[in-house]
């Protein structure tokens, strides 16, 4: 119970924080992304501050065995860089630029009312189900 509770409290933070900083906003979005055109710089610095918040939870979390509910720390044990993480990473950013949304935004969007988002849940739910065709198929081979 503690556990749901306080994912659910931090999935309405983040959803929060999400609308008040414009992350759900396509628009916005794409102009933070539109830097040979009018760029809107508002965005970096909601990026900058989540890397900073990102930085010093990482910086505590990786000292620690367990984290705060009492759960087995479970962090990345590589940080090698690989082929299918720069496509993967490409694949994403391309997807970002051209609908404006991601994931998280996406469904915060798609919560409230935004159309669009449907279209990009629906393309990343298929998209999903497509990856995990063929990861199944080259794993059996």
């Amino acid at each position: 119970m503690k556990f749901n509770l306080a994912s659910f409290g931090a999935g309405l933070l983040f959803g929060f924080g999400l609308l008040v900083s414009g992350m759900a906003n396509p628009e916005k979005v794409l102009g933070f992304l539109d830097i040979a055109g009018q760029w809107d710089p508002s965005l970096a610095f909601v990026m900058g501050g989540a890397i900073l918040v990102g930085l010093f939870a990482f910086t505590i979390a990786r000292k620690r065995t367990v984290s705060l509910l009492g759960f087995d720390m479970r962090l990345p044990a590589t940080d090698r860089l690989d082929k299918r993480l720069v496509i993967g990473s490409v694949m994403f950013g391309a997807g970002w630029g051209l609908a404006g949304f991601c994931p998280g935004p996406g469904l915060v969007a798609l919560g409230a009312g935004e159309t669009g988002a449907l279209v990009f849940i629906a393309a990343m739910i298929a998209g999903m189900g497509l990856f995990e065709m063929i990861e199944k198929n080259r794993v059996a081979h």
